[in-house]
């Protein structure tokens, strides 16, 4: 997948998205190797990691083999479930977008990324629907989606009569192009009650988008 548009972030945290659009967003794998190239015990997100180690562990990572690539296109299905959620401290704040694929109950693939230092959260809504379906359209080939989001402001303006906002610029026109190639595609809105297992990757993302300089 290639990489996806953010908002201002710190050039260490755009490093690490960097490696997170090499291993195609997917969050585990992309954090288990920088880990695993960071000295000691500690790890992106250890305590005693430095943002130096950081910087050697990632760009060691981005100069490494390319890992094997998930998106083959490989999945066919009649029904996928995509969640999404954007998460913001401080709104504006550190912000990140998750996403997971369901085929039937099966996670697919699970998402996350940093969208930017000081994003407001329906920026980073935006950005994590955008995420899901770039991820959906180059992994599957589905004969239907459902959308599970809870912001009402990506509902009303992608689905809807809505305005959106304007820093909804770099996403808005891709999600309507992707919707729009679907065969069909609803949405449901998640109560904030409601579990979405794409609110730990947004989150883990948020964390990614505080590091820096």
């Amino acid at each position: 997948m290639d990489r996806l548009p953010t908002d201002r972030l710190s050039p260490l945290a755009s490093r690490v998205d960097d490696v997170l659009a090499l291993y195609g967003y997917e969050i585990r794998p992309a954090i288990d190797a920088i880990d695993d190239a960071v000295t000691g015990y500690g790890g992106l997100f250890g305590p005693t990691t430095t943002d130096a180690e950081i910087r050697t562990a990632v760009e060691s990572v981005l100069a490494a083999d390319p890992p094997q690539s998930g998106d083959d296109r490989g999945e066919s299905a009649d029904d996928i479930v995509l969640y999404v959620d954007g998460s913001s401290r401080g709104n504006p704040g550190p912000a990140g977008a998750g996403a997971v694929l369901l085929v039937g109950d099966d996670p697919l693939v699970r998402l996350g990324r940093p969208v930017g230092a000081r994003a407001e959260n329906n920026t980073a809504e935006y950005a994590a629907l955008h995420l899901g379906l770039e991820a959906l359209a180059a992994r599957c080939d589905p004969a239907a989606v459902e959308v599970r989001i809870d912001s009402r402001t990506v509902i009303d303006d992608i689905w809807g009569s809505g305005d959106g906002i304007a820093s909804a610029a770099p996403y808005r026109p891709a999600i309507r192009d992707r919707i729009a190639a679907l065969p069909a595609c609803e949405w449901t809105h998640l109560a904030d009650s409601d579990p979405n297992p794409a609110d730990a990757r947004a989150a883990v993302g948020a964390d990614i988008a505080a590091l820096g300089p």
